[in-house]
């Protein structure tokens, strides 16, 4: 039991490794690839056809050469997952890893970019025993995915599969490839602005149910407005704000005593301070009434 826990963790140890070497070179080869689309668009606009469609046939392998690495990250990450199946099962290996196995003991002698996955593939071999490894390596009993084994075959590309991949980098460019491709494109695009702005025109032409409801109800909401009371505080309010006194044991029910218009009528002694200067001498002294003046005229003709 100790020796298959130590095989055990050797063998989780080089998946670990496989999983950072295969993301790794999935990025190199991602880099790569976008620049060799670079040079494949320049080949294009140059009109390099044919150079263009033997030299197409190195991107077609990266990229099927990537995703290869994308399924056996995937599987190796599945191991590390279900380690405790491969500690618990002895030399059989259990259903729900087989597929991983196989992939990787069948396609690790063929990745030459990741050692540690041959050493992950070896200590499997140990693991399994023999008999399993053979099976494995021969796929004789069709344990390895088609999507991995049509990735590892070796064999040109078909013409319908390089057309589609000069015209994809052509159309990412902006490069008219095929010729006049360009052309029926930008046509396709027009006719359908076209199309959009002649739907967006007959929607504007006719006014939905919603706004000819709308045109309805405001006649009538006008007219329910008009007879609403108003408000008590609609319009101005007084700059001026008094608080009601709060009730009280003696004034159960305080008012508010607010001072009305000022009293005009004259007080008493207002009016007798009035006739006290009225009949004070002015100027002149006092003023004569009618007896007196006939009386000073009569001493005058004397």
């Amino acid at each position: 039991m100790p020796a298959t826990s130590t095989l055990i963790n050797k063998i989780k140890v080089q998946l670990k490794l496989s999983i950072s070497r295969l993301r790794m070179v999935q990025q190199k080869d991602a880099a790569l690839a976008k620049q060799q689309r670079r040079d494949m668009a320049a080949l294009l606009e140059a009109g390099k056809v044919e150079s263009a469609k033997i030299r197409v046939e190195n991107i077609i392998r990266s990229d099927l050469h990537t995703e290869l690495l994308e399924y056996l990250e995937l599987y190796c990450e599945l191991l590390l997952a279900r380690a405790g199946l491969l500690d618990a099962g002895g030399k059989e290996c259990d259903p729900g890893l087989e597929e991983a196995v196989h992939s990787i003991i069948y396609a690790a002698p063929k990745i030459e970019s990741v050692k540690e996955l041959s050493q992950a593939r070896a200590l499997l071999a140990e693991k399994f025993g023999k008999e399993f490894t053979l099976h494995a390596v021969e796929n004789s009993e069709g344990k390895v995915p088609a999507r991995v084994l049509d990735r590892l075959r070796v064999e040109p590309p078909s013409k319908e599969l390089v057309d589609a991949y000069l015209s994809t980098i052509a159309e990412a460019y902006d490069i008219d490839y095929p010729p006049g491709t360009k052309a029926k494109r930008r046509a396709e695009e027009e006719a359908a602005q076209e199309k959009a702005d002649g739907a967006a025109d007959d929607d504007n032409d006719e006014p939905s149910g919603g706004q000819t409801i709308k045109s309805l109800e405001a006649p009538l909401a006008t007219r329910e407005l008009n007879r609403a009371t108003p408000p008590r505080d609609l319009g101005p309010r007084s700059p001026v704000a008094v608080m009601p006194p709060s009730p009280s044991t003696d004034n159960v029910r305080p008012k508010i005593n607010l001072p009305g218009p000022p009293d005009l009528t004259p007080s008493k002694k207002m009016l007798d301070a009035a006739v006290k200067k009225n009949s004070s001498n002015g100027p002149g002294g006092k003023i004569p009434d009618v007896d007196e003046l006939a009386r000073r005229f009569a001493d005058l003709k004397k």
